[in-house]
């Protein structure tokens, strides 16, 4: 196990899995504001990154919660995959209309 993982499956233990959900909602929200922020204008990268860390952390801890974690990675490469074949839809439609 990666230490990253080990600090995390610590962090589930010692604070309870109910306490890591609010928390990794709360770290979401406060990644929402920071992303609202920036939309308006802000200039904020620092801090976006920082709210990025903190819920990859916690998606990690989630990940452990539910025991998903090999789940999620199947369902993100079937995503990814459906997410190519959009973005060459797109781009052999938008080939076709600058052949033209």
């Amino acid at each position: 196990m990666s230490y990253q993982k080990e600090i995390c499956k610590r962090a589930v233990e010692q604070y309870g899995k109910q306490p890591q959900i609010i928390m990794a909602m709360e770290e979401m929200s406060e990644l929402i504001q920071s992303l609202s922020k920036s939309i308006r204008g802000k200039e904020n990268v620092d801090n976006i990154a920082e709210e990025i860390a903190d819920v990859e952390i916690m998606l990690m801890q989630l990940k452990m919660i539910f025991h998903c974690e090999t789940r999620v990675n199947s369902i993100k490469s079937d995503k990814t995959y459906r997410l190519e074949e959009r973005l060459n839809k797109k781009q052999q439609e938008r080939s076709f209309w600058f052949d033209y």
